[in-house]
């Protein structure tokens, strides 16, 4: 069942009490336990899960935070057909019922996703397919296909809804996208491997962590150049910036490090995680930043002031993308 503009209004109404009331849910792509998982970032702990879910890496919330949208890393091929394209999953589950409301195909494997600001849209990264992927929520559009470039990973979109940029892992470039004609506007070279990226609260300024370099490239969004790079440590992973965008946050799996640039004073911090702290998330609302192990079931829960582990939660499967919503 593909969804609808009609869809999501019906369910808005019959579950908008519950909406209204709920309080804050960490989401998390589980991967290999085939689950999305519902975390309270308030006692720290899985309250609830969603099964069914082929090894979802990618996800994303609505910005009410009603609905949950989960991208599927595994591909399935109609072996009866040899002309046809390994296609994934985009699963939409509404917390409330409890399970997945209905699915979306797409041409290869997700692995991450962003959202429009207005819900309309979710963008999915297909790294065995050179492009991205725009599902269309709300009207009869379906999933449509952008080409960006080698191994697409990581896509931000800015905050008016106008424009999105991903990260070409393939060839160091990250595509410049016009959401209103989804066509690519510009390639910015900034070398290495770029994969997980973060926008300044200004918007001027891209971060684009490069795994195999260890580092974070400071890009100014202008003129399309590299400013800086900031070290990290080889295994570079996730990336996040604190609530008021003074703090930018880095993994390193190989350092087992989590690093915090204060993007004002240029001080640097580090906290040491082991084994291997991989994806991450700093809260909104919670004073906390959430990072999984690549390596372990659980998530670490971090106070990024005095930078030091406050709580673990232990899940299933790996935490992969994260996203905040409700229950």
């Amino acid at each position: 069942m593909k969804p609808s503009r009609v869809v999501f209004a019906a369910l808005a109404g019959t579950f908008f009490a519950t909406a209204a009331f709920a309080d804050p849910v960490l989401y998390v792509a589980a991967g290999s336990a085939n689950k999305v998982l519902a975390v309270d970032p308030v006692a720290n702990k899985v309250i609830q899960q969603f099964d069914g879910i082929e090894n979802p890496h990618a996800l994303v919330t609505t910005s009410d935070g009603e609905y949950v949208i989960a991208g599927s890393l595994k591909e399935k091929r109609d072996k009866t057909d040899a002309k046809a394209k390994p296609e994934s999953t985009i699963y939409i589950v509404h917390p409330a019922h409890g399970h997945v409301m209905s699915t979306m195909p797409a041409v290869g494997m997700i692995h991450h996703q962003a959202i429009t600001p207005n819900d309309r849209y979710v963008i999915s990264t297909h790294p065995t397919q050179g492009a991205i992927s725009y599902a269309d929520l709300e009207g009869d559009g379906g999933v449509k296909m952008l080409k960006t470039g080698p191994s697409p990973n990581y896509t931000v979109i800015t905050k008016d809804g106008k424009t999105a940029f991903v990260s070409n892992s393939g060839d160091g470039t990250v595509s410049e996208i016009d959401l209103t004609s989804w066509t690519v506007k510009r390639q910015i070279k900034v070398g290495g491997f770029p994969e997980h990226m973060a926008l300044s609260k200004d918007e001027k300024t891209l971060f684009s962590i490069n795994p195999r370099g260890g580092n974070v490239s400071v890009i100014s969004i202008a003129d399309g150049k590299v400013l800086k790079e900031l070290d990290v440590g080889k295994g570079a992973h996730g990336l996040g910036l604190s609530e008021d965008g003074k703090t930018l946050f880095a993994t390193s799996k190989k350092r087992e490090v989590l690093v915090a640039f204060d993007l004002e004073s240029g001080n640097v911090r580090e906290l040491p995680l082991s084994p291997a702290p991989y994806h991450l998330e700093a809260v909104k609302g919670t004073g906390k930043v959430y990072v999984s192990s690549r390596k372990a079931p659980k998530i670490w829960v971090v106070d990024p002031q005095k930078m030091e582990v406050v709580g673990e939660i232990a899940i299933s499967g790996e935490g992969h993308q994260m996203a905040l919503g409700n229950l």
